[in-house]
C-alpha cells in the first residue's frame, strides 16, 4: 500500500518539481522540455536520480540539461494533534 502525500510529507518528503531540457533523437537541434513532479527526500533526491537513470536507459531524447526545485511543504515539527477546543458563547 503507498503512502498518502501527507504521510510523506511528515517523514520528511517535499515535493521535487523538474524541467527536463531534451534533444529529439531525429532534429538534434530542437530541445524540447518536459516537466516532472514527484516527493522525494533532500538532498541526495533518490526518486530524481532513478527518474534520470531511467530516461537515460529508455527514452530516445538524449538529456542537454536538467533544472530542479525542492520545497519541503511541512516538517513533522511543524504538526502536532490537537485533542481538545474551546468554545466560546
Amino acid at each position: 500500500m503507498q503512502a498518502s502525500d501527507t504521510e510523506l510529507m511528515l517523514k520528511g518528503y517535499g515535493l521535487t518539481t523538474a524541467e527536463f531540457f531534451y534533444r529529439m533523437p531525429d532534429y538534434r537541434n530542437v530541445l524540447n522540455s518536459f516537466v516532472w513532479q514527484d516527493y522525494d527526500l533532500a538532498p541526495d533526491h533518490p526518486r530524481l536520480f532513478r527518474f534520470i537513470e531511467f530516461w537515460q536507459a529508455e527514452i530516445e531524447g538524449p538529456l542537454h540539461s536538467v533544472r530542479f526545485t525542492h520545497r519541503k511543504m511541512i516538517s513533522p515539527g511543524e504538526w502536532r494533534n490537537v485533542v481538545g477546543e474551546f468554545h466560546l458563547h
